[in-house]
């Protein structure tokens, strides 16, 4: 009865959640039958998930979770440019930039989990129905808020052609796509060694952060939010807001507070994790001996 309760409860928050989202974003933007092109890319994001949804319940599988996640980003980019007819500068290059993170971070997620076999998050999840779910539901809500900044900016029906904050947010995307990408490859090749089964990461981009994927991510959506911000009318300029749902939900709610918790349990009381621990910062880049 508790997981049902905590299914439908957190299912109800994540629509009510992108429906505040919605509502901000559709102020004075493109309409498409009638309806705000915003608020149908809010239907498209849910409606993704609840159509691959169908096939990982009956099939008890999660190996499709982030790739879905990523094809919802694809969908809801895509959906906005063509049905605003949005084919200015600004619209093509956010549209292009989402294309690119997703369809690089997708299959690499996809291909991580199919060598893993499984991702341990899902174990338990999978087995209960309002709480897997919930949980596809919850990425809808997270994939729409995420890119609300770019839809808003696809969608807002007016053009500005490119000026300061245009270069300064393709600029910041490149250097936080760049660290993402490097940090994960980087990660990747350490975990292929088998003499580091058991060990941590502390070389590379991981001597500098103990997150530097993560702090790419940030950095590329802050990007993308500046790219957004000069066509942004109206109650739109709240979508700005999306910047600080990623931060919390990278470091508070997924991301790193697990990430953390499970290194604390594995090496917490080994020396050498204690003081990379205490001389790498949790997300910034610091180059190493600086901050210790």
């Amino acid at each position: 009865m508790q997981q049902w309760i905590i299914g439908i409860l957190g299912s109800i928050g994540a629509i009510v959640l992108a429906s505040a989202v919605a509502w901000a974003g559709a102020d004075q933007g493109a309409l498409y039958d009638g309806v705000s092109v915003f608020v149908w890319c809010g239907v498209f994001a849910f409606g993704v998930q609840w159509l691959i949804f169908i096939h990982a319940w009956f099939a008890q599988t999660e190996h499709f979770f982030d790739l879905t996640g990523s094809l919802t980003y694809i969908v809801l980019v895509l959906a906005a440019c063509y049905l605003s007819g949005a084919f200015d500068i600004r619209s093509l290059v956010i549209v292009g930039l989402v294309l690119i993170w997703a369809l690089r971070l997708g299959p690499f997620l996809f291909f991580r989990i199919q060598k893993a076999g499984e991702d341990r998050r899902f174990r338990s999840i999978k087995v209960s129905f309002p709480t897997f779910f919930m949980t596809w539901t919850l990425q809808g809500a997270w994939v729409f808020v995420t890119v609300s900044a770019g839809l808003g900016a696809i969608t807002s029906g007016i053009t500005v052609a490119p000026e300061l904050a245009f270069y300064v947010g393709l600029v910041m995307w490149i250097a936080g796509f760049a660290i993402e990408v490097i940090a994960d490859r980087q990660k990747t090749a350490f975990r292929a060694d088998p003499a580091n089964a058991d060990a941590f990461i502390t070389t590379g981009l991981w001597a500098w952060s103990r997150h530097p994927n993560y702090f790419g991510e940030i950095l590329l959506w802050a990007g993308i939010a500046v790219i957004a911000i000069p066509v942004l009318q109206g109650n739109q300029i709240y979508l700005l807001f999306s910047l600080i749902w990623v931060v919390v939900l990278l470091t508070a709610i997924s991301g790193v507070r697990m990430l953390e918790g499970r290194g604390n349990k594995r090496w917490g009381n080994d020396p050498e994790y204690q003081a990379y621990m205490k001389r790498t910062p949790m997300l910034m880049l610091w180059p190493p001996g600086k901050n210790s």
